[in-house]
């Protein structure tokens, strides 16, 4: 059993913080479908932003299960820390350190993966932040900045030291983004190397690819990013499978029909209606894109600007493939499983 702090986490399946797409209901409903654990979407350590409403957004975990985990960017260590105390005090359990974004603005401003290039800096920051709050302290970061310069063992030393809890590793430096393989055997080797809990990152996108990072990474738990869009069920998926070894059958129409309805409303309530319509667009067509006419419905979904007509919409095209007995094929190959 995998502990943070106070927090047991149930099983070893998380999802991963993604901007845009981990808000709270989006949580919400993959811990619902069997993820463990939630980080929020990234939010910034500056004072100045705290008080915008996305950033407010960010960081509301009301009603959420716990442990409540808040991700922060920044590279000053004192803002961070302050941000930390900050997010403490409006009841966050953890708090998760973001050197992995590998987005060109943030990297820009010496945040997110950019820090990778700076040891002594990632020391500082690591170490103001563990001692400025009373909840565990988490990292979440790359291999490295490049090919070139991969340090991902360095920063690991340097976090396990500082007094970090738990590490998550994406497999992949900065300049790689999200192409290439991911480097499953650097995480074989930062968890090696460190007696926290690591988390292995990258490319896991369904049962069978999970089960065999965990194999060949000795990692004590996993994180699904993308394969999880459209998707959130694959977490119930890959519980089952490291569980029993069966595969489940992907979910049929009529299951998923009240699960996306469900999620919509609480989508809308979350940002309002204006907004709230917009936002679930990337949502409906992650849903449906896998279904016979899906990609003309996505983009009958761009015009309508009224919630309540979105979701009718919504509603009306899965009842008739619902009515078909139809299931949500998943888009990966069975036989994916590379590791190199």
């Amino acid at each position: 059993m995998l502990r943070l702090g106070s927090h047991e986490l149930t099983d070893r399946v998380f999802v991963a913080p993604m901007a845009g797409v981990t808000d709270r209901p989006f949580r919400r409903l993959c811990r619902q479908l069997g993820a463990a654990y939630a980080v929020s979407e990234m939010a910034a350590s500056n004072r100045a932003l705290w008080a915008s409403e996305k950033t407010a957004r960010r960081l509301n975990h009301d009603g959420e299960s716990e442990p409540k985990a808040v991700q922060l960017a920044g590279a000053d260590p004192k803002m961070l820390a302050e941000a930390a105390r900050y997010n403490v005090d409006r009841g966050a359990q953890v708090i998760d350190l973001n050197m992995g974004c590998p987005a060109k603005k943030v990297c820009q401003i010496a945040c997110g993966s950019a820090l990778l290039r700076q040891e002594e800096l990632v020391e500082r920051i690591l170490a103001t932040v563990v001692n400025a709050v009373a909840v565990p302290v988490t990292l979440k970061f790359r291999t490295g900045w490049d090919r070139e310069h991969r340090n991902a063992l360095g920063i690991a030393a340097i976090a396990q030291r500082s007094g970090v809890q738990m590490l998550t590793l994406h497999g992949r430096t900065r300049a790689c983004g999200f192409a290439g393989a991911a480097e499953y055997e650097t995480i074989r080797a930062v968890k090696q190397a460190v007696r926290i809990p690591v988390v292995a990152n990258g490319d896991i996108d369904s049962p069978a690819k999970a089960r065999a990072v965990l194999d060949f990474t000795g990692a004590d738990a996993i994180m699904i990013g993308r394969a999880a869009q459209g998707r959130p069920w694959i977490f119930r998926e890959i519980a089952h499978f490291l569980a029993t070894g069966e595969s489940l059958l992907p979910p049929r129409v009529a299951e998923v029909r009240p699960l996306l309805l469900a999620h919509l409303e609480d989508h809308y309530r979350f940002y309002g209606a204006d907004l709230g319509v917009r936002t679930a667009r990337k949502h409906i067509g992650w849903y449906t894109r896998r279904l016979v006419g899906g990609a003309p419905f996505c983009d009958r979904m761009n015009a309508i600007t009224d919630c309540r007509e979105q979701a009718r919409a919504v509603d009306a095209f899965l009842r008739e493939h619902e009515s078909r007995c139809e299931r949500l094929q998943n888009e990966t190959a069975p036989n994916a499983l590379s590791l190199n």
